[in-house]
């Protein structure tokens, strides 16, 4: 059998609880995608590449991943089997890209992570030098000898707390995260609310100052914001790793992205506009923008609790990927494509213990010892191949098996969403330069060899 060689995934049984509903699906999936990205990219993204015009960029980048996500929905109704896109593409396209796409899926997840927890360390940081108190110069910054830095200890440390909570059962897990998403809403609830009275409509006389930018190859512009907004909405698809835990999942799980995705990009495009109303756009490339906005305009008590409050929710961030990605490993194992070690589940909560595990002590390495400046960029060009891998999947999906039946989720204007999501991810992987293509290249190459010398040949369907 060659590498093309396909598994009818939607046969696997697990030994996992179902136990999700709707409303825990819909928070796990806002709990992915609103962290760093509401909280420090779109101001960054507004004063660098496209000004009040960033909203704009917002819908576009949501047009792009809404049309994924309805393709990960039809997947999920017509192929319930955990994994994500690794799963859907196992079945349709065949082994090699399935690997390919959970390869790509993992370095995503875990790097994703790594980058939120060493944003969470950085807020903290700076709360705690307003009280005067600081980290050993050792252990407060990545590997770098000559500055006296060796490792950065609070990333790691709150990485290891992740890392305890998801080998909870999952219902305490998800419990503890929808918790800390409900905080999180009611900090950009606050922001919206209280910026609202302080927006300056001449702050947006000047709406596109970078125009429109290129289609191809922009370095500035909507488009450009575009592209890095996708940034924001990566994690819905952590909704569709848990299938084997998800009551009804045929229903459950297209509900659960299309909902969870649709709130995201309402709160995007409302604290994108009030933002960019109060505060100029060009005085936004700042880490905290939302505090920074609030603060500007004296509101300091609302712009301390939004603080607080993003150094407590980016937790949920690193707990739903970590979910998911451990998930995801699971199933990758069970196919025999990456060591059985990662397919055990412990005895009583039954949560896959040792691929949790990997995703910590993995993630808490990034984290600790690695800089990650260029970390969205290389992320988003990572998704946006794999996201185009599932729009040629759908293809061959209704080539093979037609319209969905009755019940099912049906992705809207088939051929057209998917070769127009094809064009769109071109367009923005366009946009990045030749480091993050050159970085892109060698994950390609490593996730290759690892497959042609285990996977290919531990294959459970060898």
């Amino acid at each position: 059998m060659g590498i093309f060689r396909k598994k009818d995934v939607s046969r696997d049984r697990t030994g996992m609880r179902r136990h999700l509903r709707l409303l825990d699906l819909i928070l796990l999936g806002i709990g992915a995608m609103v962290g760093t990205g509401i909280f420090t990219i779109t101001g960054t993204a507004a004063a660098t590449l496209a000004g009040p015009a960033l909203v704009i960029s917002i819908i576009i980048s949501a047009l792009c991943v809404s049309m994924s996500a309805f393709f990960y929905a039809e997947f999920a109704s017509r192929i319930p089997a955990n994994g994500g896109a690794y799963s859907y593409l196992y079945a349709v396209l065949g082994e090699f890209p399935a690997w390919i796409v959970g390869w790509l899926t993992i370095m995503e997840f875990m790097t994703a992570v790594s980058s939120v927890a060493s944003g969470w360390a950085s807020y903290l940081k700076g709360l705690l030098n307003g009280f005067g108190l600081s980290m050993p110069k050792m252990l407060n910054g990545t590997f770098n000898p000559q500055a006296g830095t060796y490792i950065d200890l609070l990333p790691i440390l709150v990485l290891v707390f992740v890392t305890g909570v998801v080998l909870l059962n999952s219902r305490a897990a998800l419990r503890f995260n929808s918790a800390l998403v409900v905080l999180k809403f009611s900090a950009l609830a606050l922001f919206i609310l209280a910026g609202i009275f302080f927006i300056k409509p001449g702050n947006w006389s000047h709406f596109a100052p970078f125009g429109f930018g290129k289609l191809y190859g922009g370095e500035v512009g909507i488009m450009a914001g575009a592209s890095l907004m996708f940034f924001a909405f990566l994690g819905f698809e952590s909704i569709s790793m848990a299938v084997d835990e998800i009551k009804e999942p045929q229903k459950n799980v297209p509900r659960g992205i299309v909902l969870s995705l649709s709130i995201v990009t309402v709160l995007y495009i409302l604290v994108t506009l009030v933002l960019t109303g109060i505060v100029h756009y060009s005085q936004l490339d700042v880490a905290d923008a939302v505090a920074f906005a609030l603060r500007s305009v004296g509101l300091s008590w609302a712009a301390n609790y939004v603080s607080v409050v993003a150094i407590l929710t980016l937790i949920t961030v690193c707990i739903s990927m970590t979910y998911a990605l451990s998930r995801m490993i699971y199933s990758i194992a069970r196919d025999g494509l990456l060591p059985k070690s990662f397919r055990k589940l412990t005895a009583t909560s039954r949560v896959p213990k040792n691929a949790t595990i990997l995703v910590g002590i993995a993630a808490a390495v990034c984290a600790g010892m690695f800089p990650l400046a260029s970390i969205a960029s290389f992320l988003n060009i990572c998704t946006l191949a794999y996201l185009m891998l599932l729009a040629v999947a759908i293809l061959k999906l209704r080539k093979d098996k037609g319209l969905p039946q009755a019940g099912e989720f049906k992705t809207p204007l088939v051929p057209l969403t998917p070769i127009l999501s094809i064009i769109i991810c071109l367009s923005f992987m366009s946009q990045y330069g030749s480091d993050t293509w050159l970085a892109f290249g060698l994950a390609l190459l490593v996730g290759m060899i690892i497959y042609f010398i285990y996977g290919y040949h531990h294959s459970e369907i060898n």
